[in-house]
């Protein structure tokens, strides 16, 4: 039965899922971003859009190297909640 416990174990899931599957994308823009600004800084240059394709480029690479364990995690979430769907309903 779907109960507000129940319901409430879901959101937290789905929201520890979403956040566990961002961390690493959001991560390494962090980290080329903040090492971007520090290169502006002593470098004295003040160019705004110097940050986006080093950004970009990294995202890039971080999907191809995090893409398929972020895909297991959203699928396998995906799957228990269809698995268990008849026990939610019923």
């Amino acid at each position: 039965m779907l109960t507000q416990e129940v319901v409430m174990d879901i959101a937290r899931q789905g929201i520890f899922n979403i956040i566990t599957s961002a961390a690493p994308l959001l991560l390494v823009s962090l980290i080329i971003g903040l090492s971007v600004s520090i290169f502006q800084t002593v470098t004295s240059i003040q160019e705004q859009t110097l940050t986006f394709v080093p950004k970009i480029l990294a995202v890039f690479v971080a999907i191809m190297i995090f893409g398929a364990w972020i895909l297991n995690n959203v699928s396998t979430f995906a799957v228990d909640l269809w698995r268990d769907f008849s026990v939610y309903v019923g």
